[in-house]
Parts: C-alpha cells; structure tokens; sequence
C-alpha cells in the first residue's frame, strides 16, 4: 500500500509529509472526485443549514451538547476504521488507506478522557441516530466495501476543510485550554498541508478501477452519509433544547475565512 509519505525532512521523529502526487490540474467531469462534489451539493448545503450546525458555528454551542457529538463522532469513526482496516488490502478502497494521516478514534478517545475522565466508556453510550449510521457503516464495510469511499470521503475530507473552523469556533465560545485538550479530534498533527492532501486523496479516488454504475452508487451513498450526519445533528438540537445549561457565546467571529464550509463541518 502505498504511503502519502514521500520522504523525511526533519520534524518530530525525522518525518515530514510531502505530497508529491498531488495533482488534480487535469480532473475529468467523470472523475469520482468531480461527480461526488457536484452530486453532494445539495447535500452539503442542507447539512450546513440544520440549526444545529448554524448554531454551532455562531458559537451558540452548550459545553454538554458538544460533549454528546463528540461522543456521536467517537461510535462513528470507531466503526468507519473497523471497516477501513478491513478492506485495508481491498484494490476498491485500498489506495484510500491512511491511517496515520487520517484516523480520528484516537484523538476522540482523548477528547472522551478530557470531558468526562478516565472512566469515559462508563458514562457514554450510543444514541439512537448515531447508531442507524454506525449500522450502515458496518454493512458498508462488510457487504459493499466499494462504497466505504463515499463514508470516508464525506467524513475525512470535510473534517480537513469546514471541521477546521468548528474547531476555532468551539475553542473560543467554550474556553476550551489553548493547549487543545477536547478538540484533538480536529488535529492531524501527520499531514503538513490539508490542501495538498486533500489534492491527493482526490486523485487517489480518480485513479479507482470503477465503472460508471458503480461511481453513481458512491455518490449516492454519499448523500446517505450526509442523510445519517443530518439525522444525529436533529438529535443533538433536540437534546439541546431540553439542556438548562446556558449556551456560551465567546462573543468572537465564527469565520475567519480559513477552511471550506461546502464540506460537511462535522
């Protein structure tokens, strides 16, 4: 399996990523990576419109509710690795294997620590919504390994872009510390350039042996993925709505201009 490390330059342990196949200058309208970005728009912009969402991105989030999704995301990517590190030698998903760049359960694990202690697995438990998405996950994986692509595109790529800003925006209205404990969900302390990755990743997706049906069937289980992220957000706002706690509004822009909003932010 080939690795998105083309060399070391120095750095923590002697390595440094370099993406030196990031090359999307000559992408196709039927490259994977174009029909997923057009076929997902709609989707996109539904799911950066759940309250929510635009809520959170004001810095109208309460400290539980945060806690809850990073729980949600915690079951989510613990299921999406089981299956990556499945079909991890799958030719339909294998060149999309990246887990020392990508992987988040480990740093949700960090997070569930900081939020509710060393005794984290004891406190939490999956919610109904998150586990429908857990569910098709697995099916995913186990029945139709080639659309693993679609669940990994729309949670990787938009953690690399939007996810970004949510991080800021998190650590301000929560006073979260400046040494970024609860938020080590949103650092990929391996990958050196988020845009040049995700260049690369596209064009990792691109060079996939797929026909025709078999891309439809990817974008389509894309907007199921966008469907099952937008089910947990209506959870989380109901929930939110019968919290006492006060939301807290660090008061600070929720947007600096960095990171994509047209990636699905969570």
């Amino acid at each position: 399996m080939p690795s998105a490390v083309e060399g070391s330059e120095g750095g923590e342990e002697g390595e440094i990523l370099r993406y030196e196949e990031a090359e999307d200058d000559n992408v196709s309208p039927t490259d994977l990576s174009e029909l997923l970005k057009e076929g997902t728009k709609e989707s996109h912009d539904r799911a950066e419109n759940t309250q929510f969402v635009k809520d959170f991105l004001k810095g109208r989030i309460k400290k539980e509710l945060f806690k809850l999704a990073t729980v949600a995301l915690y079951f989510t990517y613990s299921a999406l690795e089981e299956e990556m590190d499945r079909n991890k030698e799958n030719p339909v998903f294998a060149p999309l294997y990246f887990p020392l760049e990508l992987h988040r359960r480990e740093a949700l694990v960090k997070d569930l620590k900081y939020f509710y202690g060393e005794d984290w697995k004891e406190k939490i438990q999956c919610s109904e919504a998150t586990q429908h998405y857990v569910d098709r996950i697995h099916h995913v994986g186990q029945h139709e390994p080639e659309l693993l692509v679609a669940h990994a595109y729309t949670r990787y790529m938009g953690d690399l872009s939007g996810g970004q800003v949510l991080k800021k925006v998190a650590q301000r209205a929560l006073r979260l510390p400046s040494t970024e404990e609860g938020i080590q969900f949103y650092m990929f302390d391996n990958i050196s350039n988020a845009q040049q990755f995700k260049q690369l990743y596209r064009a990792r997706m691109n060079a996939l042996d797929l026909d025709k049906n078999t891309k439809e069937r990817i974008v389509e289980e894309a907007n199921r993925a966008f469907r099952f992220n937008m089910q947990v957000f209506d959870e989380l706002d109901q929930i939110g709505k019968s919290l006492t706690e006060a939301a807290q509004d660090g008061g600070f822009p929720v947007h600096d201009g960095k990171g994509d909003l047209r990636k699905c932010p969570y």
